[in-house]
């Protein structure tokens, strides 16, 4: 099925059309955001058997898949929404000094105006329509550009939307490259974008030409560190799971794992006893099971098959015509081999054996940090040393994928993983700007001649008394030094002309002296610390060292010691 695109000289006049709608100002009450959102509520739910026929017909997705992953967490999200919107929008009071006592200080949140929101097509629903929920929520006018690689939910919800929503201010736009290229070349105050890390980087070019910000939501190669304490069972069963749910094509899913030695062969037999509890024999006649999204992608996950250095030790059948390829297992894989260059998005699972979880960490540093990281142990120590050594967009311990749905944990990634998160309060504050306000009163003119010329010793005293809080520690460097600070000088009520001469303000050559023993001392310091007690660095664990629990607790301990 082919999509019906968006034409060329129309895209222009849409974007125009929905600023003109902003600058009316009627996506701002909040009872209007409110019924706009009980609309696209009552779409998902008014039309779910509509909306599994196209999402089968794309993905082969079962309806337990789509519910979890898609419709599910979107109602949740409308819900969400409508029930705290008038809190999330509410004015903000912060804490302000005595010179803004009598003042109205607070934050608003005001809707930053026409936002472009781009999907994508391996949850060509959820990815598209949960930013959305918090542009609506936040006031603002949207277009929501569908996947045309999901031609069949595109299809549907071009048809749908309008219906259910006011196309005075929420418009669909579909097309592929030409009609995208022109999308982006059109002012937004906004762009949401899901999908690759390279065509991320082409929408951050184009929003940077306009100095518009971004949100990317990205995947990258997520880890899963299995440790040979776990309960191997319930590990391979998780991972399994989420694996290969929507066929291995989230940008969360474990793309890879790192086992400790040793009971590889225990977790790929438990592997195979949860594929065929899930699957059955034949994982081509469930029906549980998704296909990949179309030919090309096919194509280019059997090239990697092809190409792995690897061990196939289960799975591997693949059938084009059926867009298939089965659960499959691969072992034997390093950081070298093709199935380790970029994100998979497929149901191959590579697995890394390693002598210790230490060397999993080097090798998951080595790379981009990932959307994701996953980590199967009972020891907290060891859950402990993988957290604070490595860095992703999220983690989940003993467990997987399951922190997309928990709508109260924000969502996204770091580094070239993404740029931002959302879900929840989160993609209200996306869409929101946050507007400092100061709302003075005329009267009591007579308070703020100290900030008025022609300016003095005396006003200069008074205006730092009042404006500024005083430091409770020493202006030196005993920090450095390592030695207490003196007890902080207590705040009088008022401040004295002869106390301001008996403290005089040191000279800046008295400043730089002070800082130069410091720093000397500091060194000192330093050197001393290493001679009684020569450490090794945490990444650097030497190789004779029995890497297990034991050695972890040790390494953490040494870090803790030096710091």
């Amino acid at each position: 099925m082919a999509v019906n695109y968006t034409p060329i000289n129309e895209i222009p006049k849409i974007v125009q059309s929905l600023r003109s709608a902003f600058s009316a100002g009627f996506t701002k009450p909040l009872e209007y955001r409110k019924q706009q959102l009980r609309a696209l509520y009552n779409m998902l739910a008014e039309n779910d058997a509509a909306i599994r026929e196209a999402v089968h017909k794309d993905l082969n997705k079962h309806p337990q898949e789509l519910m979890v992953g898609e419709s599910g967490v979107l109602k949740q999200e409308c819900i969400d929404a409508i029930k705290n919107l008038d809190k999330w929008a509410a004015n903000r009071s912060v804490k302000t000094s005595i010179v803004n006592k009598f003042d109205n200080v607070h934050i608003r949140k005001d809707p930053l105006g026409v936002v472009l929101i781009i999907g994508a097509w391996n949850y060509p629903l959820n990815l598209l329509l949960a930013p959305a929920v918090g542009a609506i929520a936040a006031g603002n006018t949207v277009v929501l550009k569908p996947s045309e690689v999901a031609p069949n939910t595109a299809t549907l919800l071009t048809r749908l939307l309008p219906a259910y929503l006011d196309q005075r201010a929420y418009r669909i736009i579909n097309g592929s490259v030409d009609e995208t290229t022109l999308l982006l070349e059109q002012k937004f105050d906004h762009i949401f974008f899901t999908g690759s890390g390279n065509v991320g980087k082409v929408i951050m070019a184009a929003a940077a030409k306009q100095l518009t910000p971004v949100t990317l939501e990205l995947g990258g190669k997520s880890p899963a560190f299995v440790a040979r304490d776990v309960d191997v069972a319930i590990a391979a069963r998780r991972l399994v799971w989420a694996k290969f749910f929507n066929c291995g094509q989230t940008c969360i899913a474990p793309d890879y794992i790192v086992i400790e030695r040793g009971i590889e062969d225990k977790f790929i037999d438990a592997c195979k006893a949860s594929l065929q509890e899930f699957y059955g024999s034949n994982a081509q006649t469930s029906q549980s099971y998704g296909r990949i999204v179309n030919k090309n992608h096919h194509q280019r996950l059997r090239a990697l098959l092809e190409q792995t250095k690897g061990k196939v030790v289960h799975g591997g059948e693949l059938d084009e015509e059926d867009r298939y390829i089965s659960p499959t297992l691969v072992l034997g894989v390093d950081k070298d081999d093709k199935l380790m260059e970029g994100e998979i998005f497929g149901p191959i699972f590579p697995i890394i054996v390693v002598d210790r979880l230490v060397e999993g960490v080097k090798l998951v540093n080595s790379m981009d940090q990932p959307l994701a990281l996953y980590v199967f142990s009972k020891n907290k120590k060891l859950i402990d040393y993988v957290l604070d050594h490595t860095r992703s967009g999220g983690v989940v311990v003993n467990d997987a994928l399951v922190h997309f749905i928990v709508s109260n944990l924000p969502f996204g990634g770091t580094g070239p993983s993404g740029i931002g998160n959302y879900h929840g309060k989160r993609s209200f504050d996306v869409f929101s700007h946050e507007r400092s306000t100061i709302i003075k009163t005329m009267g009591m003119e007579k308070l703020l001649d100290l900030r008025y010329p022609p300016y003095t010793e005396k006003k200069t005293r008074w205006l730092d008394f009042f404006l500024w809080d005083k430091a409770s520690f020493s202006s030196n460097n005993n920090a450095a030094n390592n030695t207490p600070a003196p007890a902080p000088v207590a705040r009088t009520a008022t401040p004295s002309a002869d106390k301001a001469k008996a403290t005089p303000v040191p000279t800046i050559a008295e400043t730089e002296s002070q800082r130069t023993l410091g720093a000397d001392s500091s060194v000192s310091s330093s050197k001393d610390v290493n001679s009684t007690t020569e450490q090794p660095a945490t990444n650097d664990t030497p190789e004779d060292k029995k890497v297990d629990t034991d050695s972890v607790s040790q390494t953490t301990t040494t870090t803790n010691t030096v710091a």
